[in-house]
């Protein structure tokens, strides 16, 4: 990482950088709501503690991450900080220990400023809830972020955080990270533990619930797995790591598979062009472009929802929104509809659609579950070990708020991934013309997350990574802000 680098060789102090970043946080959070509890006192003492041992450490010995900020979604266990989940029954809760891959970044050197807004529960794309509010996309705040990392996408698109610790099991890391113009990185299943994250996935669910990063630069992304990767002792079902390094790629032994859609919503023309520019770009580059068909994605509502159901334990989502007491979804739709009830409405609705793989019965469910892991074979068996899938990270650029409740399951083009267990990088890919960001997805076989990131370096060389949200420009540049460090207006 470029920042900790120059923290290391004392070019600039761990406390200029965290005032920075804090100072853009002020700056934009009336407007976005993303940032919904701050430690910024306490992240300052350690950014001046961090700044007397860099003083006193030789620069080998420093942590990777040491004297960087981060911020962290509210469903993933922070000391100290509101571990709600959006949820209004835990609103008063506070963690009292950090999660796995919090822990890790602390013990790599990274200050903790903050926790960021999710979706209830972590099962809706738009970041809002009964405990926090809304939060707004910062390039167009009458869009969404995202979700349910939403708060996360929003602080690192508006130059608010350097890494945002998102979580995904169904497009929870990258469709923020799309939405708001920058990079996400959804693991390998397995891969990077979701220890401490609520609510928890259960049995082979934490295959398909992964924890990673959002980010501005694609450079930071296997840094940040290096770190937090790895069974904890604690998940049944993680794995080891096989990560390389992304420079050692050759990308002309590279075959790019360029798939439009998946057959159920039209994919707008703007995302159409990301995806082709993104393919032209890796063609040049020497790699080789192929365009494919995959039918069974046209399944992917159907695939995902039955192996998720398929891979968890007995607590359903209405037992978690329950939280402990008795709960009728129907009852609290209408009281929703009054404006009454504690909940949200895509929660509620979601405690119905979890039902749907019961009612299909049990055999026809099992079905569903054989052509999921039949489409899994049939992936792996076309990317091979050097090939790269470019699908579109959402049929559409970031939406108005309330317009996905409208068309309620496009957020399938991200949650197939999870269920496949694949790593997928999102990629920044511009802005369309109204200044909106566009983006595509490059997924990978499993354990291929190196592939897929050294894909994303040479898209971000290429075509420029993060733009910054043209609302809120940067007052000036400097070498520091051209390492990442955000300068706010003064």
């Amino acid at each position: 990482m470029a920042l900790a680098g120059a923290i290391r060789d004392r070019e600039v102090t761990s406390r200029e950088i965290l005032e920075a970043h804090i100072g853009r946080i002020s700056q934009v959070n009336p407007t976005i709501n993303a940032l919904v509890k701050d430690r910024f006192d306490a992240a300052l003492q350690e950014a001046r503690d961090a700044d007397e041992k860099t003083g006193s450490v030789h620069r080998d010995d420093l942590p990777p991450f040491h004297g960087i900020p981060f911020t962290a979604k509210d469903a993933l266990r922070c000391a100290g900080m509101p571990n709600t989940s959006g949820l209004w029954a835990r609103r008063d809760l506070i963690a009292d220990d950090d999660a796995t891959a919090v822990k890790r970044l602390k013990n790599a050197g990274a200050i903790l400023l903050g926790v960021s807004n999710i979706s209830e529960l972590c099962m809706w794309m738009e970041s809002s809830n009964k405990v926090w509010g809304r939060t707004n996309n910062p390039y167009d705040p009458t869009r969404t972020a995202g979700g349910s990392s939403g708060g996360e996408g929003a602080l690192v698109g508006s130059g608010g955080s350097i890494i945002g610790l998102g979580s995904d099991v169904g497009g929870s890391i990258r469709m923020p990270a799309f939405f708001n113009g920058v990079f996400g990185h959804k693991p390998t299943g397995g891969l990077v533990p979701s220890t401490g994250h609520y609510p928890p996935a259960r049995n082979r669910q934490q295959r398909y619930v992964t924890t990673g990063p959002i980010a501005r630069r694609a450079a930071d992304l296997m840094p940040f797995l290096r770190v937090v990767a790895g069974p904890d002792g604690i998940e049944e079902h993680s794995i080891e790591p096989a990560l390389g390094d992304p420079a050692t790629i050759d990308l002309s032994r590279t075959t790019v598979y360029v798939v439009p859609g998946n057959g159920i919503f039209a994919v707008d023309p703007r995302m159409q062009a990301a995806q082709e520019s993104a393919a032209r770009v890796l063609e040049d580059a020497g790699a080789r472009v192929e365009r494919r068909q995959v039918p069974a994605l046209k399944r992917s509502a159907e695939i995902w929802s039955a192996m998720l159901h398929d891979g968890g334990g007995s607590e359903t989502f209405q037992d978690l929104m329950a939280a402990g007491g008795e709960l009728k979804p129907l009852r609290e739709i209408g009281k929703a509809a009054l404006g009454r009830s504690r909940y949200t409405l895509p929660g509620l609705l979601l405690c119905l659609f979890e039902r749907v793989p019961t009612l299909l019965g049990s055999e026809r469910a099992g079905r569903i579950v054989q052509l999921g892991h039949q489409l899994r074979r049939e992936l792996e068996a076309m990317l091979g070990d050097d090939g790269v899938m470019l699908f579109p990270s959402y049929p559409t650029p970031a939406p108005k708020h309330y317009a996905p409740m409208l068309v309620p399951f496009k957020w399938v083009y991200t949650a197939i991934f999870n269920v496949m267990e694949m790593p997928v990088t999102q990629v920044p890919m511009g802005l369309d013309e109204r200044g909106v960001p566009l983006g595509v997805q490059v997924a990978a076989r499993r354990q291929a997350d190196t592939l897929t990131i050294a894909v994303a370096l040479e898209l971000e060389r290429a075509v420029g990574g993060w733009t910054p949200p043209p609302r809120w420009p940067f007052a000036r540049s400097s070498k520091r802000a051209s390492r990442g460090a955000s300068t706010p207006r003064r």
